[in-house]
């Protein structure tokens, strides 16, 4: 079997990029920093085919470690706010160039590394420019790699339609920040398999692609799929950018003193007022041979849980509102 260091193997992501190497006939390394807390991934394949190892990207011995006797490596390593030496230069930016270069330094020109859209090394946004110093970084000393830049991902256990249809559970008002910006969520599965296939298409070496789904929504039709999922009815309050941003500035406190995940920070504040699709002229899933899947295929799989009354919400008539 050739064998696969995967950076986050246990992630949103990871898990399924883990699932569809292991029936492709890779030997999975997934490199975590609590590999006692990846133990999930090992029946994922056979016996000894998929194994967690500990690896923190910030350290150069355990990163080493990791990626030796490796014949390609995936890193999917990335944070969505800072705590503590968990920073975006540290993590997304740093890190990922540590990656890259004990790639080059172990002969291994074969790595796959997630960035984002909207990724930018002179832009205003610390996770957008870290993003962004990551790709110059990768490329620089991996020329062959091949960069996948995902908009919002979605899948059963995202962080994205599960956070706000659990708020809209809860809250008959919802804040409405950005409303007329502009995403295109892509399914995990089509990312994990871009991920999978680039790393024996030859075509895929040096190429950036962004990935995205069908359909381009605005934040309002977002909250109106979730609503029409979870068969409530919301009001969405609309939030000016100056009171979001003051909001998150006292969301982050908990954040700067505990190191709890903040409810919004302002960063992601600054990221909400820029559009987050594929551009025009960008290389997609369709030029590595994947069909982006709807969300409306994936979405009731895992919305249903915050229904008035489950997944029977449909046989139950009148239960709206």
């Amino acid at each position: 079997m050739p064998t696969v260091t995967v950076f986050g193997g246990s992630g949103f992501i990871g898990r399924y990029v883990a699932k569809k190497l292991a029936k492709q006939g890779w030997r999975v390394r997934c490199a975590v920093r609590r590999p006692n807390e990846a133990l999930f991934l090992r029946p994922y394949g056979d016996v000894g085919q998929v194994e967690p190892v500990q690896a923190n990207i910030r350290d150069e011995a355990t990163t080493l470690r990791a990626i030796r006797g490796a014949d390609a490596v995936i890193n999917l390593v990335a944070i969505l706010f800072p705590t503590g030496k968990q920073t975006f230069d540290a993590v997304q930016h740093e890190g990922a160039e540590r990656i890259a270069r004990l790639c080059a330094a172990e002969g291994i020109d074969t790595l796959v590394h997630i960035s984002a859209i909207g990724a930018d090394a002179d832009s205003d946004i610390a996770y957008a420019r870290a993003k962004g110093f990551a790709e110059q970084a990768v490329l620089k000393h991996v020329p062959t790699a091949t960069i996948l830049r995902p908009s919002i991902v979605f899948g059963q256990e995202d962080a994205f339609f599960n956070r706000f249809a659990g708020m809209a559970r809860l809250s008959p008002v919802m804040p409405l920040i950005g409303g007329d910006s502009k995403f295109q969520p892509v399914y995990v599965g089509d990312v994990a398999e871009a991920a999978v296939r680039s790393l024996t298409d030859s075509s895929a070496k040096g190429q950036t692609y962004e990935l995205g789904g069908p359909d381009v929504v605005t934040m309002r039709e977002v909250y109106e799929i979730i609503y029409s999922e979870i068969r409530r009815k919301r009001f969405s309050l609309p939030v000016p950018w100056w009171v979001a941003s003051v909001q998150a500035w006292f969301a982050e406190i908990p954040n700067r003193l505990f190191g709890m995940a903040p409810l919004v920070t302002r960063d992601q504040v600054n990221m909400l007022k820029l559009d987050n699709v594929v551009a025009d002229d960008a290389k997609t899933l369709s030029d590595i041979g994947i069909t982006p899947t709807t969300m409306e295929s994936v979405l009731p799989s895992y919305l249903y849980r915050f229904r008035p009354y489950g997944q029977y919400a449909r046989m139950k008539p009148g239960i709206d509102g």
